[in-house]
């Protein structure tokens, strides 16, 4: 078994800020399909990161490509409606956040946006069962959330064929989307076990010698490859 598709989200957390608009075109043209734009509030995690008005900012000047929100905050709902008016595709958020987790997917969805939610390294994947029918993605945590640039735990591929499993066990089709750490090896191996979303960094596509579009064109072949796409 494989993934049915390999999209590459690109970790905008991991570019310079001075570097910022010339990195993402970049990005753009490698022809990246996502954006990954994480929100931190200094309180769910102890760090900050981008603000909501770069969701609109990317939107307008690339239509085309969709932007997938990364909530890492305490009250995920206060945020929704900033991120509609900004024209975000894709939110996801912690569900140990929130008491109330299907009233956030609703909420999203209800918004026009797709939804999901994040698992931490610490939760076991059965959390997901309450929630499983109102779910478009998953975002498994391959580090602790907080900060770019951790190493991926090795211990989290057994995760990610247990979390294939349960969409098997569902006959669901969300996605399932790879976040922390990721390399081209233990990408290659979340790929032949079914994942479809990669949040790259500086690991594989963001400061490699041979630049960023092409290293982003070089992980988006060698993903395909692997998995016979």
């Amino acid at each position: 078994m494989g993934a049915s598709r390999i999209i590459n989200a690109p970790s905008l957390a991991n570019l310079g800020l001075l570097d910022f608009g010339r990195e993402v075109e970049e990005l753009a043209q490698a022809g990246v399909p996502w954006f990954h734009v994480d929100i931190m509030d200094g309180h769910y995690v102890p760090n900050l990161c981008l603000p909501i008005r770069v969701v609109g900012e990317l939107k307008q000047q690339y239509p085309a490509i969709e932007v997938d929100v990364h909530l890492m905050v305490t009250d995920p709902m206060d945020y929704l409606s900033q991120l509609a008016e900004n024209r975000a595709d894709w939110v996801s958020f912690h569900m140990d956040a929130t008491n109330f987790s299907r009233r956030v997917l609703a909420t999203i969805r209800e918004r026009g946006m797709k939804a999901g939610v994040v698992i931490n390294p610490s939760q076991p994947i059965s959390v997901l069962e309450p929630l499983i029918r109102f779910l478009d993605y998953v975002v498994l945590m391959t580090v602790e959330p907080g900060y770019a640039g951790q190493r991926f735990m090795v211990d989290s591929l057994p995760r990610v064929s247990e979390l294939v499993a349960l969409r098997e066990k569902h006959g669901l089709n969300f996605l399932i989307s790879i976040d922390g750490g990721i390399d081209t090896p233990n990408a290659i191996e979340c790929a032949r076990r079914g994942a479809e979303i990669y949040v790259t960094g500086i690991y594989t596509v963001l400061r490699q010698p041979d630049g960023n579009v092409e290293a982003c064109r070089r992980f988006q072949r060698t993903l395909e490859e692997a998995v016979g796409l």
